[in-house]
């Protein structure tokens, strides 16, 4: 069965992008920030002092590559670990082995591609290994790691972020690939400058993804005699829907809601149903866009348009009662009329200035006067002694302090003049006029 399955192997040549792996530093192309003449990764790796670290990037940058370079120069024993097949009892008993090799004197480097699959408790078990330097753990994400990746083993890691390839450097990988013996080297292929170019601007800044088109395109190129032509017909066939760049749990979700919500706060209405249908045709969840708008309405234009919080709940309910694709219009509503409403941050001010004080304040006693007397101890000791009603004056207000006394003249709430919210302004200066004049001397 094992031979059977050796020479199946053997039988499927492998996908150009892994023929053309890098075993060097000289041979990868792009992160130069990090791998030219005299960069700190670039000679932790040739002197073979590798430490824990993560490598953070974009899908086909080369995290996994740099993996195999570092195999090619360590001194360790390299083990390949995947997040997708592997659990708790296998992280133990490869972690258990290292333990063992350490102690004679052997260090261990585990590479963990796709570390962000890991759950908590997968990641918990390597961190007292890391800690006691059993193992060299390198991750790679294509996620922020400081939302997954375990803050206590993300604080032992050294964080390396890897960049998306230019167009220049995948032509240049496009043209080692045509070259290569490991390539298409001993083949005759035609293929012209600007079809690598539109190759390399599909590519979207990942290796793999250009040079799997490069051998789609060849695979269904214009054969004739011993050479196969490359048009841009044919690249064009090959990559006839271009993928949205988009992770729902990942990164770039982060980045597309943050565009929208800047884009909106601009008062940008254009550029926000840009980024809103980017989202939603990536498969975002539309009630996920819609409790972000409900937030926008009370955070970004609050009482300078009391509406807005209205119209971005009942897009939401919407969203809720027949989803995508008919509620995309309900939601470019509330975006547009959200991008368009006079803008004031003075509810989001408000409560993230009293949260400081709350937060570092918390033994401030609540006054007597407003204290509730459930019980008749309670009230013998003085809860609610020397409460006012409102609705018992003429005017509904009272001078009673509500107030900590260390945070008596405290002002949480600064309203604005934009859109309505000067009729609340307005209002707020009348009380506080009112209870100044009606203060007890």
């Amino acid at each position: 069965m094992d031979e059977q399955k050796t020479l199946l192997d053997k039988s499927v040549p492998q996908p150009l992008a892994a023929r053309l792996r890098p075993e060097t530093i000289d041979e990868i192309v792009g992160q130069r920030h990090l791998l030219g003449e005299g960069k700190v990764l670039r000679r932790i790796i040739m002197q073979d002092a590798v430490s824990s670290m993560i490598f953070w990037g974009p899908p086909g940058v080369g995290k996994t590559t740099l993996a195999y370079v570092i195999a090619n120069h360590t001194k360790a024993r390299f083990i390949n670990f995947s997040a997708v097949t592997s659990g708790i009892k296998e992280i133990r008993t490869v972690m258990q082995q290292a333990e063992e090799n350490r102690r004679f004197g052997e260090k261990t480097i585990v590479f963990v591609d796709e570390i962000h699959r890991f759950n908590k408790a997968q990641q918990d078990a390597f961190l007292p290994f890391v800690e006691k330097g059993s193992i060299i753990l390198i991750g790679a994400t294509t996620e922020n790691p400081s939302f997954e990746v375990n803050g206590a083993l993300l604080s032992r890691c050294k964080v390396f972020v890897l960049k998306a390839l230019t167009e220049e450097e995948i032509t240049v990988l496009l043209r080692r690939a045509l070259e290569s013996p490991q390539g298409f080297g001993g083949q005759k292929i035609e293929v012209d400058d600007d079809v690598l170019a539109l190759i390399a601007a599909f590519a979207n800044g990942d290796a793999r993804t250009a040079l799997s088109t490069l051998e789609m395109a060849v695979l269904n190129g214009d054969t004739e005699g011993e050479a196969t032509t490359v048009t841009r017909e044919t690249v064009e066939q090959c990559t006839s829907r271009k993928s949205l760049l988009y992770d729902k749990d990942g990164e770039e979700h982060y980045n597309l809601i943050s565009a929208l919500h800047k884009s909106m706060r601009n008062s940008d209405p254009d550029a926000a149903v840009y980024w809103l249908a980017r989202m939603l045709e990536a498969g975002e969840d539309p009630l996920y866009v819609a409790r972000r708008i409900t937030r926008f309405a009370s955070e970004d234009v609050g009482l300078a348009d009391p509406r807005a919080l209205e119209l971005a709940v009942a897009a939401f309910q919407a969203c809720h009662l027949i989803g995508m694709p008919e509620c995309s219009v309900h939601l470019t509503q509330a975006v547009v009329y959200l991008s368009l409403a006079p803008k004031s941050n003075a509810l989001y001010m408000a409560y993230e200035s009293a949260k400081k004080d709350a937060l570092t304040q918390l033994s401030e006693p609540v006054p007597l006067q407003i204290r509730n007397a459930v019980t008749r101890l309670m009230k013998d000791v003085g809860y609610g002694k020397g409460y006012q009603y409102a609705h018992n004056s003429e005017d509904k207000l009272t001078d009673m302090q509500c107030l900590p006394d260390s945070l008596l003249g405290r002002e949480y709430y600064r309203p604005t003049r934009e859109g309505l919210e000067y009729r609340f302004k307005d209002r707020l200066e009348q009380i506080k006029a009112w209870k100044k004049e009606h203060e007890k001397k």
